[in-house]
């Protein structure tokens, strides 16, 4: 008898069983009771290493520390060097007469292959530390050693690898404050490092521990803290501070803090020799960032996840990807940095793709990248640039935004790029990434691993109704969660500040407001009354100086600065603008000198928080702000121009200056507040910012986005960050932190069962047969307002359905009075939006339109144009009219074809029955485009080629571009001598009509 056998097919598992930060430790659970003294201490410390194949040297002297760093280098590199050869090297290679510790530091970290000239004439590589095989250097121990500089030193513990000091440990006794530790280094050692041949200024890591306690810090802190200490200011509390040294860590961010410990893990000779060579980024300032735990984790996890899904064939799919939720203010962006630079290395990756969500590419993410290494942000400006990179060998990482990149994707349906190895990179992985854009993106790209960062993860808690649901969370979109390094931890590990929060109530509502349906715009016109605006700045000018620190100073960034600065978030433009005159009517009369410098800045996206607490982004366009707010923007910058000299205004280009100028100046605290709408809450950092005063509704996202522009740490004069809230803000921020702080947080929208959905969605749309049937009127606000609610919940529930196969051909409504309910809904939707915008008042907030899932399931040009064929088929017959009647309601249930629609008709009455229905569709289109654009050149006198070319790269990128100086360049010229030229009108008005035109013809080709 025989079979036939199926032959296992084995595959690898590619895990690391050396991971730099230790999964889980577990402490000893024998604890020595005997007092220890601090030469105890050392000695078990030493025993330690010793146990771990460090080498113990017992040397004390410069001549044995050269002799022995000779014999190392040698041994590393397989040669003997001659007595010459030895002293030419040593003394331009290592110890240069003139080199410091920025430049000794530079040598380890980005120079570390010096070159020898041989007696003979040739030359030869030499390591000072192999970065690619770690285990190719020696790690020795001493201790004691003996220097004399400006006084006789004896250091306690060093670490030398390959005969350099590259770790020096600085230890207490037990029950001695650790600080000590940290002030003894430089209080002792200020005039000592640098003595002899300066060897020991190739120290990269200090590492101080008291037995109990144990942190460490690069010698850049050390560095800057003795050089403020050596300035005249020398009493000032400074950055550089004890503030700045880190604790360690195992994989779940459970602190190491016991020296033993610490030992076993940090001084495990890969995890050692890992942070030296791969964890540390030398940055663009000439300072040494060393990564902390989680952030080396992350890392690792992101290149694990890589090697895993690559041998498991999982590419192109979730489980090639994940993401990082590491808190706001805990170095996401260096994090992501390294990933992207490490993935960027490895042989099988061809592009690492980091991806912002901006239209415009973030200013202060390339500014990050720019500070870790000088080149590595090749932003672009357009799809163009885009697809240039994405064709060269040699752009390794490339920055761009998921705008730029959705729209290299349509223009490029297939592309070589497409079947590439890449790793994509989100930046923050918000709900923009989860829509239309993802999916496409994702679609094409077939070899990719998707990995998104963020703060805020989107769980099932503070999910939208909208999008797939899918992909409606931050894991259903990018797959599993790899870590986490919640607000809390990064407040245990006072990595981030705590949050001081004050509730100030100034508006008491009515008992029985609560009984009752009241609109929003109501207690919104209440918050915006001047009784309760003067209230609010009255508050804020007085306790200014006590919540920002007034009383206290402190030196940064060379420059002696007293106290610190504060954002005021305001609910709308409205509010932000009655606030800044308020400030400014209340401190006329005021000396220069005590006035608080007050900023001001808005753009057109400013709304409200979305449902899901998600902050909108503002954009740097101002085309859609009205005049009026628009004048007030220009009369505030011409305030801040006064103030600094600077020449700002909102033009496109001054406007994006005066954003930037603003930052740098919120950064170096030469602005007191800044009144801001959404701008500057998400993804700022200033150092010296420590008050936010929020006079908004936040929740989730939001809210701790927010919160967290006050809490990074500067120094030990700042201690929390402050936030004043003048709205009762207590339930969200305890929810927002539970959300946040929680590492259970559930994941995936749980969808039940198929068929308790199709029960709801049966239920409803009986209802809505029953109460409005097609071809009556729905008369009254009352019914009307029903109508939107009934048909947005049937919405909601057809959008989850069509995730489930069972629910094709049991939709119950036919496509067409689908379609017709449709339109119903989109009208409504027009008409409260008319009303809306004529008496000023946001819609109220018992009328919800779901327009967005509208949008996924609109009728596009190419089902029109099916239709359009088959009535010509059926020309003359009376099935004409139903399907003339079909397209007519196609159009109307379509949120982007409605002012399309007489474009459509014209062309269904022009075409011929014999035509080929695509082919005379683009020719029409091109000629009522050509046509269309010809009357807005005549009328409004523009410059016919400029005005052509404009608007073909506008319809290349997606946009009609208000930045940049393209736009003048088609206007007619104006005498710069009339000084009421109209210039700003008349290319608003030009703006306006070419976005019309933009719109109307966009995507129908």
């Amino acid at each position: 008898m025989s079979e036939d056998l199926t032959p296992y097919r084995i595959e690898p598992i590619a895990l690391s069983n050396e991971s730099t930060v230790v999964a889980e430790f577990l402490p000893d659970r024998v604890r020595e009771t005997a007092y220890q003294s601090e030469a105890e201490l050392e000695k078990a410390f030493i025993k330690q290493l010793q146990l771990q194949a460090y080498e113990y040297l017992p040397i004390t002297s410069e001549a044995d520390l050269t002799t022995n760093l000779r014999r190392l280098l040698e041994r590393l590199n397989k040669i003997a060097f001659s007595d010459a050869e030895w002293d030419r090297f040593f003394t331009t290679c290592i110890a240069g007469a003139n080199d410091g510790i920025v430049e000794k530091t530079t040598r380890i970290q980005e120079d570390h292959i010096q070159v020898l000239k041989r007696d003979d004439g040739t030359v030869k590589n030499i390591y000072l530390i192999d970065k690619q095989h770690i285990h190719n250097n020696s790690l020795q121990v001493i201790n004691q050693y003996e220097v004399e500089g400006a006084r006789a030193n004896r250091y306690d513990v060093t670490v030398l690898v390959n005969g350099l000091p590259m770790v020096h440990v600085e230890l207490k006794r037990r029950g001695v404050d650790i600080r000590e530790a940290f002030n003894q280094i430089n209080r002792y050692q200020r005039d000592s490092f640098w003595a002899g041949s300066g060897l020991f200024e190739y120290v990269q890591l200090f590492v101080i521990s008291n037995g109990t306690l144990t942190k460490y810090y690069s010698n850049t802190v050390r560095d800057g803290h003795l050089a403020e200490q050596r300035s005249k200011r020398s009493r000032q509390k400074t950055s550089n501070s004890f503030s700045f040294t880190s604790w360690w860590a195992d994989a779940k961010n459970q602190p190491i803090t016991e020296l033993t410990g610490f030992a076993k893990t940090f001084f495990a000779k890969h995890t050692l020799l890992n942070i030296l060579t791969r964890y540390c980024v030398f940055d663009v300032d000439r300072k040494l960032l060393v990564m902390r735990p989680y952030q080396i984790v992350a890392a690792e996890q992101i290149l694990q996840r890589i090697a895993t899904s690559t041998n498991h064939r999982k590419l192109g799919s979730t489980a090639a990807g994940g993401y990082i939720w590491h808190t706001t203010g805990s170095g996401k962006t260096l994090t992501s940095f390294k990933a992207a630079q490490l993935a960027r290395g490895l042989p099988e990756i061809d592009m690492v793709l980091f991806v912002v969500d901006r239209k415009d590419l973030d200013y202060q993410t390339m500014k990050e990248y720019e500070r870790f290494e000088k080149g590595a942000a090749n932003s672009n400006t357009s799809t163009a640039v885009l697809q240039r990179q994405l064709e060269d060998p040699n752009a390794r990482i490339i920055i761009t935004t998921i705008q730029k990149l959705s729209r290299f994707v349509v223009k490029n349906k297939r592309h070589s790029v497409y079947d590439q190895h890449v790793v994509v990179i989100f930046d923050e992985c918000h709900r923009s990434q989860f829509g239309d854009m993802h999916a496409e993106i994702t679609r094409v790209f077939k070899r990719y691993h998707l990995f998104g960062f963020t703060g805020t993860p989107i769980f099932a808690e503070n999910a939208g109704t909208t999008g797939n649901p899918l992909r409606r969370t931050t894991e259903q979109a990018f797959g599993d969660k790899l870590h986490t390094y919640t607000i809390v931890d990064a407040i245990n590990d006072k990595n981030v500040l705590p949050f001081r929060i004050d509730y100030i109530n100034t508006i008491k509502a009515s008992s029985s407001i609560k009984d009752k349906k009241v609109s929003a715009i109501d207690t919104e016109r209440a918050l915006l009354a001047s009784e309760r605006i003067t209230q609010v700045v009255n508050y804020i000018r007085e306790h200014f100086d006590q919540k920002t620190k007034r009383n206290a100073s402190y030196s940064h960034d060379g420059k002696r600065l007293i106290g610190f600065n504060s954002l005021f978030a305001t609910a709308s433009i409205d509010a932000a603008k009655r606030y800044y005159a308020t400030f400014a009517e209340q401190e006329k009369e005021l000396p220069h000198a005590r006035r608080l410098k007050v900023g001001l800045i808005y753009s057109f996206a400013a709304n409200e928080e979305e449902t899901d607490g998600l902050l909108s982004e503002e954009e740097f366009e101002l085309e859609g702000l009205d005049q009026s707010s628009r004048d007030f923007l220009d009369a505030a910058i011409k305030d801040y121009n006064a103030l600094f000299g600077t020449s700002f205004d909102t033009s496109a280009d001054k406007f994006q200056n005066y954003y930037k100028d603003l930052s740098q100046r919120l950064k170096k605290r030469e602005l007191d507040l800044v009144i801001v709408v959404n701008m500057f809450l998400t993804g700022f950092d200033a150092t010296t910012l420590n008050t936010l005063w929020a006079d908004k509704n936040l929740r989730a996202h939001g809210l701790i986005q927010a919160y967290s522009r006050t809490n990074r740490i500067l120094n030990s004069v700042k201690t929390y960050g402050n936030i004043i809230s003048f709205r009762d803000l207590e339930q969200e921020t305890n929810d927002a932190l539970a959300l946040f702080g929680n590492k259970d947080a559930k994941g995936i929208v749980l969808l039940k069962p198929y068929a308790e959905y199709y029960k709801e969605y049966q239920k409803r749309i009986e209802e809505l047969a029953e109460k409005f049937p097609l071809g009556q009127a729905i008369v009254g606000e009352a019914a009307q307002k029903a109508f939107i609610k009934l048909f947005g919940s049937i919405l909601r529930l057809k959008n989850i359905l069509t995730a489930f196969d069972d629910f094709a051909g049991n939709e119950i409504l036919s496509e067409r009075d689908f379609q017709d309910y449709q339109s119903l809904y989109l009208n409504l939707y027009a008409e409260f939006r008319s009303v809306s915008e004529a008496e000023k008042e946001s819609i109220n907030d018992d009328v919800v339109f779901e327009i967005e899932l509208i949008k996924q399931v609109e009728i596009n040009v190419d089902y029109i144009l099916m239709l359009v064929e088959k009535y010509l088929k059926k020309k003359g017959s009376g099935e004409d009219k139903e399907i003339r009647a079909a397209i007519d309601r196609a159009i109307n249930a379509s949120p982007s074809l409605r002012n399309k629609k007489d474009l459509i008709e014209q062309f269904v009455d022009s075409v011929s029955t014999k035509a080929k229905v695509d082919a005379e569709w683009v020719t029409f289109i091109a000629a009522k485009k050509a046509e269309e654009l010809d009357r807005i050149i005549v009328d409004e006198g523009l410059n016919a080629d400029e005005t052509k070319a404009f608007v073909d790269y506008a319809f290349r990128d997606g946009a009609i571009p208000a930045a940049g100086t393209a736009i003048t360049k088609i206007l007619p010229p104006v005498s710069r001598f009339n000084k009421s030229n109209g210039h700003g009108v008349k290319k608003q008005t030009v703006l306006d009509k070419l976005g019309a035109f933009f719109e109307r013809f966009f995507g129908l080709i």
